[in-house]
């Protein structure tokens, strides 16, 4: 049986997962740094070691993402969007939009039958489009990046922000705090404006059902229940929706060595 490794070397994280076949077996994630190198070593040894196997054993290594050049053992590199929309349609076969927000960017997709890329838009580097600007704020309200969908859903009068701009919303929200704005209103009016930015990109490509929420800012529920309710559509949420892209560019790397096989 192949064994063969998925690796999404992220600006704010990396992640990783082990293939035997076209099953997963061990995965791990870890933040990343400026050592990207480094970082794609930890992340190898660490997988090894959970799936019990030595790099010998690995037949593939498929690595997208942000640092995706910067892993010297990698036997193909591969665009994080082609990953997700392989990962997404592996958890959910009947999706047609993604919808990809990183720390860096969100992207919206769209796939076809087979999780292969139709077409996609991308909100460039500004942050306020972005699951930045959520690290942003959280920062200045002194919470964790991890609790801030939770508080948002606590909100009863969410905050219409002025500006899609991270730095202009970064300012506001310091004036709101000093006027005495509540955590979970600010950050529910944060989700708002980021989840309004998203539908505008998704229905420039063209959303078609059904929709998923990927990236590390699907972990955010008060982002997740913010895009439902202002596109009225049920979104799909991996469990883990910040690996969709290993999980892609393992099931790629599979693919691969079958290719091979023939």
């Amino acid at each position: 049986m192949s064994h063969v490794i998925g690796l999404d070397i992220g600006s704010s994280h990396a992640k990783g997962i082990v293939f035997r076949g076209k099953e997963p077996v061990a995965a791990f994630d870890c933040p990343s740094s400026g050592d990207l190198k480094g970082v794609a070593e930890k992340l190898r040894k660490e997988l090894l070691s959970r799936a019990d196997l030595s790099s010998k054993d690995i037949d593939y290594v498929l690595v997208t993402g942000y640092g995706s050049r910067e892993v010297p053992f990698a036997s193909e590199t591969r665009t994080d969007i082609s990953c997700h929309g392989r990962g997404v349609h592996f958890l959910f076969p009947s999706v047609r939009t993604v919808v990809d927000i990183g720390d860096l960017s969100s992207k919206v997709l769209r796939i076809d039958e087979n999780g292969d890329i139709l077409k996609f838009l991308s909100s460039g580097k500004c942050a306020g489009g972005s699951g930045r600007i959520l690290r942003v704020i959280a920062k200045i309200l002194q919470v964790k990046v991890e609790e801030i969908g939770g508080l948002s859903l606590q909100s009863k009068k969410p905050v219409d922000f002025n500006t899609g701009c991270a730095v202009f919303a970064e300012s506001e929200a310091v004036s709101r705090i000093a006027d005495g704005t509540a955590k979970e209103d600010l950050l529910a009016g944060i989700h708002r404006a980021l989840a309004a930015q998203l539908k505008a990109l998704a229905e420039r490509l063209g959303m078609e059902k059904d929709v998923a929420m990927v990236g590390g800012g699907g972990r955010d529920r008060g982002l997740v229940k913010a895009f439902e309710d202002i596109t009225d559509i049920k979104v799909f949420v991996p469990d883990e929706p910040h690996m969709t892209a290993a999980l892609g560019a393992g099931l790629l790397a599979w693919e691969r060595v079958k290719e091979r096989a023939l």
